[in-house]
């Protein structure tokens, strides 16, 4: 199923313009919509873009169409050309409506929204099974430590290893935060994020001891690399535990501290 109404965008940072395309464009198709904008937005009494404004596309963005061609690579119906969706003029609408707002940008216009894509959430099917509840053992709190840190000193190349008491991943999935943080003691009394789940050398592993079981843990691996700064730290585990009346409640917990040198 492909998409009947397709969003575009145009971006500014300075001398530098962004146009954001659903879909993955040819060169040529790339070099023809570049030329049009900046024809746009070099030429007129109210432009505030000089020669050396920048224009680049990104494709592939807000949603996907497949490709576009030009009219002639079209006509040949080669790779490019036979997935372009939506005809041998698909160019020239982009043209058409990039133009309308690179004008818009420079006179400072506002740009009436259009028709919205459909939002297709609630009839998305999934396979996955829900998550009906989360627990932990009696008297235990999700985010408390399972299993601490095995050393309070490590050196560069070591891995530090912590298990926590947690939740299924799935109840949020952390995408504005992280599962997992190491953190640098500051000053004596101030934690500062080191690595995160962007960092190679962090992994997040998260099972639960049987299948059915509503318990679950996670356990935090930091492989120390070679460039670490010596220091106090600690690891740190945030995540979110669902009732049996399916409130969310979000939770964390820290290791014990240990010193890398």
């Amino acid at each position: 199923m492909q998409p009947s109404i397709l969003p575009v965008q145009i971006l500014q940072i300075g001398q530098l313009v962004i146009l954001s395309v659903p879909a993955e464009f040819t060169t040529m198709v790339g070099r023809r919509l570049r030329d049009a904008v900046k024809t746009v937005l070099t030429t007129g009494c109210n432009s505030r873009f000089g020669s050396n404004v920048r224009i680049v596309i990104a494709g592939l963005t807000n949603t996907y169409s497949q490709y576009v061609s030009t009219f002639e690579e079209y006509q040949v119906q080669r790779y490019e050309g036979a997935s372009t969706l939506y005809g041998p003029h698909t160019l020239n609408a982009y043209i058409q409506e990039f133009k309308k707002l690179a004008e818009a940008l420079i006179s400072g216009r506002s740009v009436e929204t259009g028709q919205q894509p459909p939002d297709l959430l609630d009839k998305q099917i999934s396979l996955l099974t829900p998550v009906v509840l989360d627990a932990t053992p009696l008297g235990v709190n999700f985010g408390d430590v399972k299993e601490d840190v095995s050393n309070s000193t490590f050196k560069r190349g070591d891995m530090v290893s912590v298990t926590f008491w947690s939740a299924c991943p799935r109840n949020d999935l952390m995408k504005e935060s992280t599962f997992s943080l190491v953190e640098l003691l500051q000053d004596q009394n101030t934690w500062i994020p080191a690595y995160d789940e962007d960092d190679f050398c962090l992994r997040f592993k998260w099972p639960r001891p049987a299948k059915l079981s509503p318990r679950s843990y996670a356990t935090i691996e930091w492989r120390i690399p070679e460039s670490v700064v010596t220091g106090v730290y600690r690891i740190s585990h945030f995540g979110a535990s669902k009732s049996l009346f399916g409130s969310i409640r979000h939770f964390s917990g820290t290791s014990s501290a240990f010193v890398v040198e």
